[in-house]
C-alpha cells in the first residue's frame, strides 16, 4: 500500500477561492487538505502580510504602505497571524518572499525575524515549515531558531545538488519543482533523501498521473492548486 504524501493547498484552495486569502485557506480546510503553502511579505511598518507579489491591486507596493493603509485599500490581504488563525491545526508552509531584485528586498531579514518571532509566540514549531528560494534566507531562519523546520525551495536544480547542501545547512526539507521530479528522478531523489534523513515536497502538482507517480516514488508532500483532486486521487 502506498503511503499518501501530505497534500498542501498552493496559496490555499486557489482554484476555488482567491489565492492567499482567508477564504482560500478556509476552503482548503473544508476540502480536507493537510495544510497549505502561503507567501509572506511585509508592510512599511513591518507587519507580516500574505501575498505572492510585492504589489497588490489597488494598493501598490506593499512595503511602501503602512498596514492600516493596506487594510483600508485591500482588506482581503490577510496578516500572517490571521492566516495562522484560519489554519489552526493544519500544516502551514510559510514561504518568505522579498528577493534582492524585488521592490521589497529584505537584506536585514525583517520578514524572517518576524516569522520566527510569531512562530515562537504561538508555539507553532510542530506544524510550521519555513521555506524560501533564497538559501541565505532559510539559513537565517535556522540560525535564529534551529527548532523551526526549514526548507529550501528550488527550481531546475537537480536534487543531487540540493540535498547535500540542505544537509550541510541543517534544513530538513527540500522543495523541488515538478519538472525536476519527473520519471526516474523521483525514485532516485527519494532514495537519496531517505538515506540523508531529508524530506521532499514537490510543487506545484495538479495532474492526477503526476500525483500518483510521485506518491509511488514516496515523496513526503505535494503542493497543489487542487487539493480536492489530490485527495481523491491519493485516497
Amino acid at each position: 500500500m502506498i503511503r499518501r504524501p501530505l497534500v498542501l493547498g498552493h496559496r490555499g484552495a486557489s482554484r476555488q477561492a482567491a489565492e492567499n486569502t482567508v477564504d482560500a485557506f478556509t476552503r482548503a480546510r473544508e476540502l480536507g487538505a493537510d495544510g497549505v503553502e502561503l507567501d509572506v511579505r511585509r508592510t512599511r511598518d513591518g507587519v507580516l502580510v500574505v501575498s505572492h507579489d510585492p504589489m497588490v491591486a489597488g494598493a501598490g507596493v506593499l512595503v511602501e504602505h503602512s498596514f492600516a493603509e493596506l487594510r483600508a485599500t485591500a482588506p482581503s490581504v490577510p496578516t500572517l497571524a490571521e492566516a495562522f488563525d484560519a489554519l489552526e491545526g493544519l500544516v502551514v508552509n510559510v514561504e518568505i518572499k522579498g528577493f534582492p531584485t524585488e521592490p521589497d528586498a529584505d537584506p536585514e531579514r525583517i520578514v524572517a525575524r518576524g516569522v520566527v518571532e510569531l512562530v515562537d509566540a504561538r508555539d507553532l514549531r510542530e506544524r510550521v515549515i519555513v521555506s524560501s528560494f533564497e538559501l541565505d534566507c532559510v539559513d537565517a531562519v535556522h540560525g535564529l531558531d534551529p527548532r523551526i523546520t526549514t526548507a529550501w525551495l528550488t527550481m531546475s536544480l537537480p536534487t543531487a545538488t540540493s540535498l547535500p547542501i540542505a544537509v550541510e545547512r541543517g534544513h530538513t526539507w527540500v522543495h523541488p519543482d515538478r519538472e525536476t521530479m519527473r520519471g526516474a528522478a523521483a525514485e532516485a531523489t527519494m532514495r537519496a533523501a531517505v538515506s540523508l534523513g531529508r524530506r521532499i515536497d514537490v510543487w506545484t502538482v495538479d495532474d492526477p498521473d503526476e500525483m500518483r507517480a510521485l506518491a509511488a516514488a514516496g515523496v513526503d508532500a505535494i503542493i497543489t492548486n487542487v487539493p480536492d483532486v489530490a485527495l481523491a486521487v491519493l485516497g
